[in-house]
C-alpha cells in the first residue's frame, strides 16, 4: 500500500511516499480501507518531535511509528475475533494512528459507523476534534443548560464543534476568533461573536461559567476575571511555550495556581471511545452539528497541510482523501 513515511523527525520536508506493508489485523482492531483522513496539531508535534516531551512516546532519535495521521474515514477491510459491532463491508469513521496511508489498523472501541449525512472527507474531520469539543464541554466542564460559555478559538478546529456542541446543549454560547470567521461563528449558533483583532474577553467585563480555551494566549489572571467566582477553564491549547515542555508548560502552572482560587483551571487531551464516537454520529445526523471543512488536499500534499496547521490560523478542519470512495449504500 502507499503511505506517507518519515525515517526521522523534522520538517513536513521529511515525508516521503512510498509503499509498505498493509498492517496486519489483530483480535481486539479494525482493518480500514482509508478513504479519507484529517490532519490535527497531534500530527505536527509529532513528526517535528517537538516540545521534547513527545519523545517519550515518539520516539528518542527516530520516530517508532513512520506514518502519520490519527483520524480515519472509509470502509472496513476486516475485524478482529473480538470486534462485533461494525463487519467487513461497513462504512466507518474513527481514531486510529498511521491513517496518512491507504490502509489502517483502528482500534475496535475507536471506531463506529459513519454519519449517513456525510462524506468521506468530511467524516474524517469528525472523531479527534469533535471528540476534544465533546469531551472538554460535557465531562471537564460540566456544562448545564443555561449556562455561559465562552469559545477561545472558536474557528479552529474544536472550536467551530465546541460552538454547534454547545448551543446543542443548551448553552449561552460566546466565541472568540479572528474577523474573518466572525460571520461563520455566528452561523454555527454562537449568540456572541468577539472579534480578538478589535476586543479582549478578558477586559470586557462579562463572567462565563466555562472557557473552553483552545488558544492560550491570555494569562491565568486575565482568564480569572472572565469567570464566575466557581467558574471553569478547560485548557485545551497553548502557546508554543519551551522547547522541553511546549504548550505544557502553561498548561501546568495555570493548574497549579487554581489550587489557591476558587476556580478551577483543567488541562484537557481527548480519550476516542465508542460511546462518544456515536454520540457525536448522532448529532451530525440530527442536524446539530456540521463539520467545517477549509480545504481537501490529496495525500502527496499533506506537508502543505501541516504547514497550515502550523499556522495557528486554519478554519475548521483539514481534510485528506486518500482514496476514492467506494459507492455507499443508501
Amino acid at each position: 500500500m502507499q503511505a506517507l513515511v518519515h525515517d526521522r523527525f523534522g520538517s513536513p520536508d521529511v515525508l516521503e511516499l512510498r509503499e509498505v506493508d498493509t498492517p496486519s489485523l489483530d483480535d481486539k482492531s479494525v482493518l480500514i480501507r482509508v478513504c479519507a483522513a484529517s490532519v490535527n496539531p497531534l500530527d505536527w508535534h509529532m513528526l517535528t518531535g517537538r516540545p521534547l516531551l513527545m519523545r517519550v512516546s515518539a520516539g528518542v532519535r527516530r520516530p517508532r511509528s513512520r506514518i502519520r495521521g490519527a483520524d480515519v474515514a472509509g470502509r472496513v477491510e476486516a475485524v478482529g475475533a473480538t470486534v462485533t459491532h461494525v463487519q467487513p463491508g461497513d462504512e466507518v469513521f474513527g481514531v486510529g494512528e498511521a491513517t496518512f496511508a491507504e490502509y489502517a489498523l483502528v482500534p475496535g472501541n475507536a471506531v463506529v459507523h459513519m454519519p449517513k449525512t456525510l462524506t468521506h472527507a468530511q467524516a474524517a474531520c469528525v472523531p479527534v476534534a469533535g471528540l476534544t469539543a465533546l469531551q472538554a464541554l460535557r465531562d471537564k466542564g460540566g456544562l448545564q443548560a443555561g449556562q455561559a460559555v465562552l469559545i477561545n478559538g472558536a474557528g479552529g478546529g474544536v472550536g467551530t464543534f465546541a460552538v454547534q456542541i454547545a448551543r446543542a446543549m443548551g448553552a449561552q454560547v460566546t466565541g472568540v476568533c479572528s474577523t474573518r470567521n466572525v460571520e461563520l461563528v455566528h452561523s454555527l449558533g454562537a449568540e456572541h461573536v468577539i472579534d480578538y483583532t478589535r476586543d479582549d474577553f478578558t477586559a470586557a467585563g462579562k463572567r462565563y461559567d466555562l472557557i473552553v480555551d483552545n488558544v492560550g494566549n491570555h494569562g491565568f489572571w486575565a482568564l480569572r476575571r472572565a469567570l464566575t467566582p466557581a467558574g471553569r477553564c478547560v485548557i485545551v491549547g497553548g502557546p508554543k511555550g519551551n522547547v522541553l515542555l511546549g504548550p505544557l508548560s502553561s498548561m501546568v502552572r495555570k493548574k497549579l495556581a487554581s489550587r489557591f482560587v476558587s476556580q478551577s483551571f483543567v488541562p484537557f487531551f481527548a480519550s476516542p471511545n465508542r460511546h462518544d464516537l456515536q454520540a457525536l454520529a448522532e448529532l451530525v445526523d440530527s442536524g446539530a452539528v456540521t463539520p467545517v471543512v477549509d480545504k481537501i488536499y490529496a495525500l502527496g500534499e499533506v506537508p502543505s497541510a501541516l504547514r497550515q496547521i502550523a499556522g495557528g490560523h486554519t478554519r475548521g478542519k483539514l481534510a485528506v482523501e486518500i482514496q476514492r470512495a467506494p459507492d455507499r449504500e443508501q
